[in-house]
């Protein structure tokens, strides 16, 4: 038996053994999911600038086709054309928010420890009171366009398209294009399509119904995504290919103050304004970048206007749509207009992660509106939207729809609108004059270095162990 046969049974074995309860066998998904001679294909490689420290170890692993910045442990994995950025992990002397604040006493740094991570992304940003110098993934599956945001992971499934958001699980399952941001999960199994957020204050709880779901985002009988929206993705996945097969490309002109990733896709009439981060795996054709606006990892933007200072955030695809001034487009979102139903979404809006519009006519949001759940036609905007004064108002219950609200609306605004201003802080989009510099600046400095595996003898299929610090 190959030893990255073994990596890969090993892995199943651990998150198994973790989910005893539910009777869920990961070895299914895995199987069908990974090639063993894909994953020789594929170099990996890591960025560094001068503002992240030098660290990367990894040891016993596959990295086949994955991107790593920042500080970063890789243990007895398997991590397939995944990106694992820390580029907002924490320095020595900096703080984690709790009842009082903890200092921590070194630089944090991503682990990933016996786990399986396939085309997933990790950012870190992650706020675990217990650790608060490592951000830790163990005894973790996750499937396909998952997004693992400042989010610890002990003994975990997380399913094809699935976000969860600044917490920490444990022995948990995350069905299929689920969004979680709840704080703490012990040993629960979340339904695919549920979008739950919840704090102290309020909590906001939507689940999409089954027939939508296995439309859009479904999985087969051995878990792997299939729907609309993996389809609108795999059909795009050649664009990609060039980006791997060369070392050097020219790079697209951009203002000074804005970065263009190189491992970003960038095709037809595309403009970039001023204070623009394009991260990673991104996708833009014939896209309007308005000043300050972002295009994180894996988004989708064409045919399509953003005006200054939006957030395409993890994951979202915007198509022959208008977003207004200081727009949020949340983790997965499927804007999925047409040349005959583009969607405008107004000034100020919030588009929950994980809502699905797609008409079949033209559609309008009004300025200052929340946004989620399913739209196909202009009628579902009465169960699928409030303005955000009207939100503000609640006290303590409200439903519209299918979704159902507790507690404070205008702490739930606030936090989300602080939320937002820190995402445009943090991404450069307030640069000005030598201030408040981002990502957007300083990723214009990143270096890239390659790494590639061993093709032949008894460690076929792993990666040599690289230590590497400064």
């Amino acid at each position: 038996m190959s030893q990255l046969q073994q990596l890969s049974d090993r892995i199943i074995s651990r998150v198994n053994a973790n989910l005893l309860e539910f009777e869920f066998d990961t070895q299914t998904f895995v199987n069908h999911a990974l090639d063993h001679e894909k994953m020789l294909e594929f170099y990996a490689f890591y960025g560094i600038t001068s503002r992240h420290p030098l660290y990367f170890n990894f040891k016993n692993s596959n990295i086949a086709g994955s991107y790593f910045l920042g500080k970063c442990y890789v243990g007895r994995s398997a991590i397939y054309k995944s990106d694992v950025r820390g580029d907002e992990l924490k320095r020595e002397g900096d703080c984690i928010k709790s009842a009082k604040d903890i200092p921590l006493v070194e630089d944090e740094m991503i682990s990933i420890l016996d786990s399986l991570l396939y085309k997933t992304l990790v950012h870190s940003n992650s706020h675990n009171p217990e650790s608060p110098e490592l951000f830790s993934i163990r005894n973790t599956i996750s499937a396909h366009y998952a997004n693992i945001h400042g989010s610890t992971l002990e003994g975990c499934f997380i399913g094809p398209f699935a976000t969860v958001d600044l917490m920490n699980l444990h022995s948990c399952i995350v069905g299929e294009f689920s969004y979680v941001q709840v704080g703490e999960l012990f040993h629960r199994k979340i339904d695919p399509g549920t979008v739950w957020i919840k704090s102290p204050h309020f909590e906001f709880k939507y689940k999409f119904k089954k027939s939508i779901l296995d439309n859009f985002v479904g999985v087969n009988e051995t878990f792997q995504p299939q729907g609309v929206i993996y389809d609108f993705v795999r059909a795009r996945d050649q664009d990609f290919e060039r980006l791997f097969e060369v070392m050097h490309l020219e790079p697209f002109e951009v203002p000074n103050s804005s970065a263009v990733n190189r491992y970003a896709r960038i095709k037809g009439k595309t403009r970039i304004g001023k204070n623009v981060l394009v991260a990673q795996r991104s996708f833009l054709q014939n896209a309007t970048m308005g000043d300050g606006s972002n295009a994180q990892e894996n988004s989708y933007i064409i045919d399509s206007i953003l005006e200054d200072n939006c957030i395409t955030a993890h994951g979202g695809k915007i198509i022959h749509a208008d977003i207004g001034q200081e727009c949020f487009v949340g983790f997965n979102s499927f804007l999925n207009g047409g040349p005959d139903a583009r969607i405008q979404i107004g000034e100020g809006c919030i588009i929950m992660p994980h809502t699905i519009i797609s008409p079949s006519m033209p559609i309008q949001i009004p300025n200052e509106h929340l946004v989620w759940g399913y739209i196909q036609s202009p009628e579902d905007l009465a169960t699928n939207t409030i303005s955000l004064d009207a939100l503000a108002e609640v006290r303590e219950n409200l439903t519209v729809g299918k979704m159902t609200f507790s507690g404070k609306g205008s702490v739930f605004i606030g936090s989300f609108k602080d939320r937002l201003k820190k995402i445009l802080k943090d991404n450069g989009a307030l640069f000005k004059d030598g201030e408040n510099r981002g990502h957007a600046q300083d990723d214009q400095n990143i270096s890239y270095n390659i790494i590639q595996p061993y093709r032949t003898g008894e460690r076929k299929g792993l990666y040599p162990a690289i230590r590497i610090k400064p």
